[in-house]
């Protein structure tokens, strides 16, 4: 490939300029004003001119300034992606479906972090607008207040959510049948005999939970719904009393801790709302010296890769997290494109996997 032109001004600290269109133009023996149009790709331009355009541009080493494209064409090719956490598998999946439609249908994708918190999600939201981004994924710190939600509606950009739904907005959504999938992973704990079983996530809500409290994520609430209908089926009274929240303020490992220690309550078996929640009770077990499946049985959501390598492997209800991600964008890149049709919600089927982590509870 050859040299950029040699000069001064824009450079990179290496004394070379960045190549403009008119570099480009002059090199391929035409107009500004066509160069500009074969490389953004609009108007009229034959074959041969946009060919030899180009080239010249591939010879210099162009690369095209994605602000002035954005502001002659109105878009940018870019999509952003808010999620919850960065950390957790499931988010690292849903993105990696996403990025594979985006790029497939020219698209780069922009990632943010809201850390679960709505002031972290507000900056996030921001600076993805601030980027021009044509569309915007979400995964919604809260399914409840959607002031965050109603700045990227207000702003004119088209918006999908994924994992969360928001019952109050017309926005297209993609998730997974979480009650569904909550209520089997139950039933499996009951069927081994189990009474004592405990459901735990990290989602923030005030207090204990009571029947008709309203969860800050469709999701959490979906799979609590699912766990004490469960119980309920099973026979078991007060099914909310086993439901525990707020294992981030906690700590999910003291979380389990105190209930593993806890003699009054007897829980034999835990539901984990997520991956993460399941290895800190594994962790918390393994300290306490409690075998699993012989003293505590765990089963969990989502199909992490730890969770088919440990001893006992751990039984898990399986997401359809790439195709969460992919159809999400799918449905983002065709509301980018025109698609005024009625706002659709698309719920994902689980699976059920079946490892090593259950056994009928322990006689005491």
């Amino acid at each position: 490939m050859g040299e950029p032109p040699n000069g001064h001004g824009n450079g990179h600290g290496n004394g070379r300029r960045e190549v403009t269109v008119s570099d480009v133009a002059a090199a391929a023996k035409v107009s500004k004003a066509t160069a500009a149009r074969a490389l953004g790709d609009y108007g009229a331009v034959s074959e041969a001119v946009r060919d030899r355009v180009q080239a010249a541009a591939e010879q210099l080493g162009y690369r095209p300034n994605a602000l002035a494209r954005t502001m002659s064409t109105g878009r940018s090719n870019t999509l952003g992606i808010v999620v919850g956490d960065i950390e957790n598998p499931f988010f690292a999946q849903a993105t990696r479906g996403a990025a594979d439609v985006a790029n497939a249908a020219g698209f780069d994708l922009i990632l943010s972090n809201s850390d679960e918190e709505a002031d972290t999600e507000q900056k996030a939201i921001g600076v993805q607008l601030a980027k021009r981004v044509d569309g915007l994924l979400v995964a919604p710190a809260s399914s409840v207040d959607l002031d965050n939600l109603r700045t990227i509606i207000d702003a004119g950009r088209p918006l999908v959510l994924f994992d969360r739904a928001a019952p109050d907005l017309e926005v297209d959504t993609v998730v997974a049948d979480n009650r569904r999938g909550a209520e089997q992973l139950t039933g499996l704990l009951t069927a081994a005999g189990h009474r004592r079983i405990a459901f735990i996530s990290t989602i923030r809500h005030p207090g204990g939970f009571r029947r008709g409290d309203t969860l800050g994520s469709s999701s959490v609430a979906d799979r609590v719904q699912g766990f004490t209908d469960a119980l309920e089926g099973a026979g078991i009274a007060d099914p909310e009393s086993f439901v525990h929240l707020n294992a981030r303020q906690e700590g999910v490992e003291p979380l389990a801790r105190r209930l593993l220690e806890d003699r009054d309550r007897g829980i034999t078996a835990i539901v984990a709302s997520d991956s993460l929640i399941a290895l800190g009770v594994f962790r918390a077990a393994r300290a306490l010296g409690r075998s699993i499946p012989h003293d505590l049985s765990l089963v969990a959501f989502d199909d992490a890769d730890w969770t088919s390598v440990t001893t006992p492997a751990v039984t898990v209800m399986a997401q359809p997290i790439h195709e969460i991600g992919a159809e999400a964008a799918r449905l983002l890149i065709r509301r980018i494109g025109g698609d005024g049709g009625p706002v659709v919600t698309r719920t994902l089927p689980q699976h059920l996997i079946e490892r090593d982590s259950v056994a009928p509870p322990a006689r005491r």
